[in-house]
C-alpha cells in the first residue's frame, strides 16, 4: 500500500486538475447573436458589442452576427453604433448564450431655431470649433497609427467581388440570358448596385501581417487564396486579381492620401485638410464610452479629388478615429463612378489606442453616371487577433512584403467554413460553382471568343491561335500594300514549349517576310506568366523603320500606315536571336542573349561610303553579331499580362534597368568590335492634390567605332498619335549618338486648375504639361567627316540624318486630357533644330487612354 501511495497522491491531483479546468471551462460567458435595425430589420455590420464596464468585445459581421467571450464575472453586454441608441442588456455569466439586438435610431428632437440674416455666413476657419477639432486629430495622428507600435500582427480576411449591376427585368429576361438565369442575384433595391445583379468574380484571402517598427518591416503571408478562375485562354486571372487589388487598396484614413482607382483623394484628417474641406460638427454621442463627436466634411470644390462624409472622434485624450463613412460627390473628376461609399470601423486596444478592424468600400462604375446598367465592386477587409508589441524572431520579419504560401490555393470547402470570421451569404457562397458552370455552357464559349478576338485580336482553335487581327492589313511607302498572317500555340499544346510564326508579303516590293520562334518553360509555366523563366530561339526576315521605338503596339498594326512627312528610308533586316530570361518573385529579372544581325538599305535609305579617289560607293550588307545582357528592377511592380503585352499599372515605385552589349568582330561573321552600355530608371511621383509626374531617365554610352545603322538611334514619332516614350516632332533616324543622356517629364495635373473654371468643371477635362529634353554627340571616331570608311549619314531634301551639337533637342507640349472620358489631345512644340529640312515646329497629337 506503501507503495501506492505516490500513485493515489497522482490520481487526486490529475482530478483536481481537471476539476479545476472544467470549473474555469464552465465560468466562461460566452455571448452571440444579430444586431439588427429596429426600423428596417436589416443586420447591421460594424456594430461594436462589448461586455460592459470593459474593453473586452468585437464587431459584428457583414451579417450582423457577433460572438464575444471571456472568463471575468460580467453581467451585462453593451451595444454601440454611431446614429442609434446604445443598447443593454443582462446576461447569465459563465453560460453560452443568444442574445439578438434591434437598434433604434437616435433621433433627438432639437427646438426649432430661426436665425434670420440679410447676409449668408461665409465659411472660414478661423474661430472654428470643426477646425480646431480637426486640427487636434491631426496632431495625434502618429500616436494613433499602426507605425506607432514597435511590434504589432493580426490575422486579416479579405474578400472582393465584381458584378454587373442595376439590371433592369428586360435585361434579365433576354434570349442571350435564358440559360444563366441561375447567376442572378438579388438584393435590395436602395443598395449600391441596384435591386439585379450578375455576379463576375469573387476572390477571398486569409493572411496573417506582421509589422516591426525598426528595423522596418511590414509582411504578409498569405495561407488561403480562393477566386473565381476563368480559362486562361481568355482572360489573365493573375493580372485580373493584381488590378483590382490596384483599384481597391487597403483606406488608411490616416495616410495624408489615399489610393483609389489609380488616383489619391485627399484625406479628410491629412495635414492641409482643412484647406481643401469645409467641417462641421453636427452630433455629439454621450451615451458612448468613450464619448463622440460627429464631425461632417465636405469638398471646398466638388470637383476636386476629395471625399465627403462623416468620421467620429474619440473625446478621451486620443483624437482617434472611432468609425467613419466616406464617399465621394456626384461632381468628382472620377471617369464612370456612379456612387463610392467606404465604411470603416475602429475597436479599442487593450492600451487604449485604436486599430482598424473592419473596412467595406463599395463602388459602383458605369459609362452614364445617372441611369443604365454597370459594374458593382466591394471589397470587404476584417482584422481580428490583434497583438501589439509582442516581437517575433527575425525569420518571421524577413523576406518579401507577401509571401503566399504553395498550398493556399488548395484549400478546401470545409477548411474555408471553419476559418472564415463571417459566414458566405447564400448567394456569394454560389459565385464559384456558377461561374464554372458558366463556362461549360458552349453560348458562352463563343461569346468569351469573340471578345477576344475583338478586344486581344487573336482567334483560339484549341492547341493554336491565329492574331494579332490589326496586322493582317497595313501599307506603307516601301512595301505598298502589306499582307501579314500568323499565329502562335497555346498551353493546350503544351506547357513548355511554345511556337510562333507569321508570314508576310509587300505588293510594291514584292517579297516575302518570315518570323518563326521556339520558346521552351524552364519552370512549366506559361512564358507569359509571372515570373517568367525561359530559353527562346527566333528568326526573323522582314522590314523596319529606324528608330521607331513602339509601346505596346505591332509595328504591323494597321494605325501605323498614316504617318507624317517622308517614311521612305527603311530597312531590310535579318535577325537570328537566342535570349535567355529569368524573373524572380521580388521583381528583379535579368536576360542573356546573342543576336546576329544582318542590314540592308531599303527604299530611300542607302549605305555609301567615300573611295579614295572620293566617289560614293554602295555598301551591301552591314554584318554584326552581338552578346548581351540586361538587368531589370521592378519593385512591386503591378501589371495586368494581355495576349500580346504585360501593361503595366501605374505606382509609386522607381523601375531601373541597365543593359550590355557586345559586338564581337569574327563571331558569326560579325565585322565591328564595340560595346553599348544603357541605363534607364523611371518613376511615378504623387503630388497629392496637384496631381502626379511621370518622370523617366535614360543614358546611353557606346565604345568602339561602327557605322551610323549600329549608333543609338533616337526614338522618333512620324504618327498622329501621342508617344510618350518617343520624341513626337523628331522624324525617324534624324538624331544619332554615341552618348547620350534624356529626360522625359509628364505632368498630369488631373484636373486641379480646370475644376476652378466654371464652364471647364462641367467637362471633367484635365491639364498636362509634357517635357523631353535630350543631349548627346558623335565623337570623331564615328563621324564619317573624319573616316572616309564609315558610311555617310543620310540626307536629302526631306530631311537626314544627324549628330546633336553643344544644344539638345527639346521639345513640350501643353495637353487637354479626359475628352469624353478617354482622348488626350497635345499641342506640342519643337524647340530646337528647326533648321533641318522636314522639321516641324508644330503638331497635333492625340493619345487614347482609358482611366478613372
Amino acid at each position: 500500500m506503501k507503495n501506492l501511495q505516490p500513485l493515489f497522491k497522482s490520481i487526486i491531483i490529475l482530478l483536481l486538475s481537471v476539476a479545476a479546468v472544467t470549473g474555469a471551462q464552465a465560468q466562461s460567458t460566452v455571448v452571440r447573436g444579430t444586431i439588427t435595425d429596429a426600423k428596417t430589420h436589416q443586420p447591421m455590420p460594424y456594430v461594436t458589442v462589448t461586455f460592459a464596464n470593459s474593453t473586452i468585445g468585437g464587431g459584428t459581421n457583414t451579417q450582423g452576427k457577433y460572438n464575444i467571450s471571456t472568463t471575468g464575472n460580467y453581467t451585462k453586454i453593451q451595444v454601440t453604433f454611431v446614429g442609434f441608441k446604445t443598447a443593454t442588456r443582462t446576461i447569465e455569466p459563465g453560460k453560452e448564450q443568444e442574445i439578438n439586438i434591434a437598434l433604434i435610431e437616435d433621433n433627438q428632437a432639437l427646438s426649432e431655431v430661426v436665425v434670420r440674416s440679410g447676409k449668408k455666413k461665409k465659411y472660414t476657419n478661423k474661430d472654428n470649433p470643426a477646425v480646431e477639432l480637426i486640427r487636434k486629430v491631426i496632431a495625434h495622428k502618429e500616436q494613433n497609427q499602426l507605425e506607432n507600435y514597435n511590434f504589432a500582427e493580426y490575422k486579416q480576411y479579405e474578400r472582393m467581388s465584381f458584378a454587373l449591376s442595376n439590371l433592369s427585368e428586360k435585361f434579365k429576361t433576354k434570349r442571350i440570358f435564358k440559360n444563366y438565369q441561375f447567376l442572378f442575384r438579388e438584393q435590395d433595391s436602395t443598395a449600391i448596385g441596384g435591386k439585379t445583379l450578375l455576379p463576375l468574380y469573387q476572390e477571398e484571402k486569409l493572411s496573417d501581417n506582421y509589422y516591426r517598427k525598426s528595423p522596418y518591416a511590414k509582411k504578409q503571408v498569405i495561407s488561403a487564396n480562393k477566386q473565381v478562375k476563368y480559362d486562361e485562354s481568355f482572360v489573365d486571372n493573375q493580372g485580373l486579381t493584381t488590378y483590382f487589388n490596384r483599384m481597391y487598396q487597403d483606406i488608411n484614413i490616416y495616410d495624408n492620401n489615399v489610393s483609389l482607382l489609380s488616383n489619391q483623394l485627399l484625406s479628410p484628417i491629412a495635414d492641409h485638410s482643412p484647406d481643401y474641406y469645409k467641417f462641421f460638427i453636427t452630433d455629439t454621442l454621450k451615451d458612448q464610452q468613450p464619448n463622440l463627436i460627429e464631425l461632417s466634411f465636405t469638398p471646398r470644390n466638388t470637383n476636386g479629388l476629395l471625399f465627403e462624409g462623416k468620421i467620429y472622434i474619440t473625446m478621451d485624450g486620443n483624437y482617434a478615429v472611432q468609425n467613419a463613412q466616406l464617399n465621394v460627390n456626384k461632381n468628382i473628376n472620377l471617369n464612370f463612378v456612379r456612387q463610392m461609399q467606404a465604411t470603416l470601423a475602429f475597436e479599442k486596444n487593450a492600451d487604449g489606442k485604436y486599430h482598424l478592424s473592419q473596412s467595406d468600400l463599395k463602388i459602383e462604375f458605369g459609362i452614364n453616371k445617372n441611369k443604365g446598367g454597370g459594374v458593382f465592386g466591394e471589397r470587404l477587409v476584417s482584422v481580428n487577433n490583434f497583438v501589439v508589441n509582442s516581437p517575433r524572431t527575425d525569420d518571421t520579419y524577413k523576406g518579401p512584403a507577401q509571401v503566399i504560401a504553395s498550398n493556399a490555393a488548395e484549400k478546401d470547402d470545409k477548411y474555408w467554413l471553419m476559418s472564415r470570421p463571417d459566414t458566405l451569404d447564400a448567394a456569394a457562397a454560389s459565385i464559384y460553382k456558377n461561374i464554372d458552370s458558366l463556362q461549360t455552357i458552349p453560348s458562352f464559349k463563343r461569346t468569351m471568343d469573340i471578345a477576344t478576338l475583338v478586344l486581344a485580336g487573336y482567334k483560339n482553335y484549341g492547341t493554336f491561335e491565329v492574331g494579332p487581327a490589326n496586322t493582317f492589313y497595313s501599307f506603307n511607302p516601301v512595301e505598298g500594300l502589306r499582307l501579314r498572317f500568323g499565329g502562335r500555340s497555346t498551353p493546350l499544346l503544351s506547357k513548355r514549349y511554345y511556337f510562333e510564326t507569321y508570314g508576310a508579303y509587300g505588293t510594291k516590293d514584292k517579297e516575302w517576310k518570315y518570323f518563326l520562334s521556339s520558346t521552351y518553360s524552364l519552370n512549366n509555366k506559361s512564358i507569359y506568366s509571372f515570373p517568367q523563366n525561359y530559353v527562346r530561339a527566333s528568326f526573323q526576315h522582314d522590314t523596319k523603320v529606324p528608330g521607331q521605338e513602339l509601346q505596346f503596339v505591332q509595328e504591323s498594326n494597321f494605325l501605323l500606315s498614316f504617318k507624317r512627312g517622308a517614311n521612305d528610308m527603311w530597312l531590310y533586316n535579318d535577325i537570328f536571336r537566342l535570349d535567355y530570361v529569368h524573373e524572380f518573385t521580388n521583381h528583379l529579372s535579368y536576360t542573356i542573349g546573342f543576336k546576329k544581325w544582318n542590314q540592308n538599305a531599303a527604299g530611300a535609305l542607302q549605305f555609301q561610303n567615300l573611295l579614295p579617289n572620293g566617289t560614293l560607293n554602295d555598301v551591301g550588307t552591314i554584318h554584326t553579331a552581338e552578346l548581351s545582357g540586361s538587368i531589370r528592377w521592378a519593385p512591386h511592380e503591378k501589371f495586368y499580362q494581355g495576349k500580346l503585352y504585360r501593361t503595366p499599372i501605374p505606382d509609386k515605385y522607381p523601375v531601373f534597368t541597365l543593359s550590355y552589349a557586345q559586338g564581337v568582330k569574327g563571331l558569326a561573321g560579325g565585322d565591328y568590335n564595340y560595346q553599348n552600355i544603357t541605363g534607364n530608371i523611371s518613376k511615378r511621383f504623387y503630388l497629392s492634390q496637384l496631381g502626379f509626374t511621370d518622370v523617366t531617365t535614360e543614358g546611353g554610352y557606346l565604345f568602339g567605332q561602327v557605322p551610323f545603322p549600329l549608333l543609338d538611334i533616337h526614338h522618333a514619332n512620324q504618327t498622329y498619335a501621342f508617344q510618350l516614350y518617343s520624341y513626337n516632332l523628331m522624324n525617324f533616324q534624324e538624331f544619332v549618338s554615341d552618348h547620350y543622356a534624356s529626360i522625359a517629364i509628364d505632368h498630369n495635373f488631373n484636373g486641379f486648375l480646370f475644376n476652378r473654371v466654371p464652364l471647364l468643371k462641367k467637362l471633367k477635362l484635365r491639364e498636362i504639361i509634357d517635357f523631353k529634353a535630350l543631349w548627346g554627340g558623335v565623337r570623331s571616331e564615328n563621324d564619317p567627316m573624319n573616316h572616309a570608311n564609315l558610311l555617310r549619314f543620310p540626307s536629302g531634301a526631306n530631311g537626314g540624318t544627324y549628330a546633336l551639337g553643344s544644344t539638345p533637342y527639346i521639345e513640350g507640349s501643353i495637353a487637354v486630357g479626359n475628352i469624353f472620358k478617354i482622348l488626350r489631345i497635345d499641342f506640342v512644340k519643337r524647340f530646337t533644330y528647326l533648321d533641318h529640312p522636314g522639321a516641324p515646329e508644330y503638331g497635333v497629337r492625340a493619345f487614347v487612354k482609358f482611366d478613372f
